[in-house]
């Protein structure tokens, strides 16, 4: 079976050396707890070190802060770009309603078919191996209720899918507790990793756990990770002991 390496040290032997190829994968977590730097190492690696292009879908965040957050870990996206190993969907301009200079967006109001159909064209524009949609929890705010949501999640993991690509789905959720916001998207993906950020003893820690992933073995632990200014770190638990975030 193929894998899809992160290239994320001490990630992809938790899953069986990499996200087996062709997955969706959902990322789930709570603001700041590092799911959309994993998202853009994940590109970012993907690109540089594996010859394998990306697409960034961004709902949320307007792309120049996208390119200045992965700058401040010498993560130059404006040179994949240039190297037409990456192209990133600005789906968020349109959404605040401000102008755009970007060469792919989405117009104000965007219906789920052409979302889809969007992806579908990059996706084959530049032969893509990878793809980030960050995040789909505002999709989910496109729905009156959770039936239609289930509908359209589906057929974007449907389509992902046939496509071949290796996709990570990013979701928000406020609450600790759940997995995530709405409760449903975990259903609709091959795997789920979910994102922690928790005081011990008046410090922040962060951790994460493989809660599924299909048809591969992973582990079934809560491993803790840092954040530096080379990326995510995932350690060891005789690590995590010696090692300060």
């Amino acid at each position: 079976m193929n894998r899809t390496k992160t290239g994320i040290k001490g990630f992809d032997e938790l899953v069986g050396g990499g996200f087996v190829e062709g997955s969706t994968v959902l990322l789930s977590g709570g603001t700041g707890s590092g799911k959309t730097i994993f998202g853009l190492q994940f590109i970012y690696n993907g690109a540089a070190k594996f010859d394998e292009p990306g697409v960034y879908v961004i709902l949320e965040t307007r792309p120049e802060e996208l390119r200045d957050e992965a700058l401040g870990f010498g993560w130059d996206l404006r040179e994949l770009e240039e190297y037409n190993s990456l192209l990133i969907l600005d789906a968020a301009s349109s959404r605040a309603g401000l102008p755009t200079s970007e060469p792919h967006t989405l117009r104000r109001g965007f219906d789920m078919g052409e979302f889809a159909e969007k992806i579908y064209d990059m996706v084959g524009i530049l032969q893509a191996k990878r793809l980030v949609i960050d995040c789909v929890s505002v999709l989910g705010m496109r729905f009156s209720n959770l039936s239609e949501m289930r509908g359209e999640i589906f057929k974007i993991s449907a389509l992902l899918r046939s496509m071949g690509v290796t996709s990570l789905l990013i979701s928000e959720t406020a609450n600790p507790q759940k997995q995530t916001r709405s409760g449903i998207e975990q259903f609709l993906t091959q795997g789920l990793v979910t994102f922690h950020l928790n005081e011990v003893n008046g410090v922040l820690k962060r951790n994460l756990i493989v809660w599924k992933m299909h048809q591969s073995a992973h582990s079934m632990k809560m491993h803790p990770f840092t954040i530096d200014n080379s990326g995510i770190t995932v350690l060891s638990r005789k690590e995590s002991k010696t090692r300060k975030r």
